[in-house]
């Protein structure tokens, strides 16, 4: 059967001389990996191999059986050249493609996550754009998409109004981050949770952050500092690494993140 999608490469792997193994975000037939044979020869219907990044549109098919399906045409759009000039730009992006990768199924359906990741290369393309920012909120919205962004305003423990500068919110307060509890866990409700990360210093940017990821969820134009969006880009990689079971490589280079960011599993 023959499919046409719109794709984007999240990974390109040499399978011999000529050829490819593609890994596709679609956005009608979710995430593919297909066989591109001959796809590195300069005069291939590719126009020549085909790069991460590589944004159009791919035509491929599939047997009965599952397995690779292959490759039959792929007209680029546009490769995010752009991008490309900016070490911390596209060190954003592959990391962006890493955790789609890691946390979407093969085959399942996600417009959503393809329209945030075209959108946030597009707006990663832009020399104003704010790295931190833009993935802060690619991060935010592909953990809402699939499930995963967990009770990010008040503690799961005791639903005491957290983030921000709330009512409930006291200024000098320690906050945890538990992945397995699915959200931000007050200190009174600490000893609730096993695998828990304390936000320490970062405490005030980081719940600053996800109140401006919050506030930009339901239209409002909130600006996210870079250090705030840092912070907030640190938690959700340590969220991410305790849902697919490993941190994410490209985490170090997209933010920065430091080894020192453990989990208080005692505490």
């Amino acid at each position: 059967m023959r499919h046409r999608q719109p794709a984007i490469c999240l990974r390109a792997i040499d399978y011999s001389e000529t050829s490819q193994v593609l890994h596709f975000l679609t956005r009608g037939a979710g995430t593919v990996r297909v066989l591109g044979k001959g796809t590195k020869r300069p005069r291939s219907k590719s126009g020549g191999a085909i790069d991460l990044l590589s944004e159009g549109q791919l035509l491929f098919s599939t047997g009965r059986a599952q397995g690779l399906a292959v490759l039959l045409e792929f007209t680029e759009t546009t490769c995010h050249s752009a991008l490309r000039k900016e070490a911390s730009r596209l060190n954003a992006a592959v990391y962006m493609l890493e955790l789609i990768s890691a946390m979407l199924a093969e085959g399942d359906p996600h417009a959503e996550v393809f329209d945030l990741l075209h959108n946030a290369l597009g707006r990663l393309g832009h020399a104003d754009a704010p790295v931190q920012a833009v993935l802060a909120y690619f991060q935010w919205r592909l953990l809402r998409h699939v499930g995963l962004l967990g009770q990010l305003s008040t503690c799961v423990g005791c639903g005491r109004a957290i983030a921000g500068q709330g009512r409930g919110h006291r200024h000098h307060e320690q906050v945890f981050f538990s992945s397995t509890q699915g959200g931000l866990i007050c200190a009174g409700c600490r000893h609730t949770a096993g695998e828990k990360l304390p936000l320490g210093p970062q405490t005030p940017q980081t719940l600053a952050g996800l109140a401006a990821l919050a506030a930009a969820e339901t239209g409002k134009k909130v600006p996210l500092a870079d250090r705030r969006a840092r912070a907030v880009n640190r938690m959700l990689a340590y969220h991410v690494a305790q849902q697919i079971g490993r941190w994410p490589k490209m985490a170090k280079y997209a933010i920065g993140h430091q080894a020192g960011m453990n989990t208080d599993k005692h505490g």
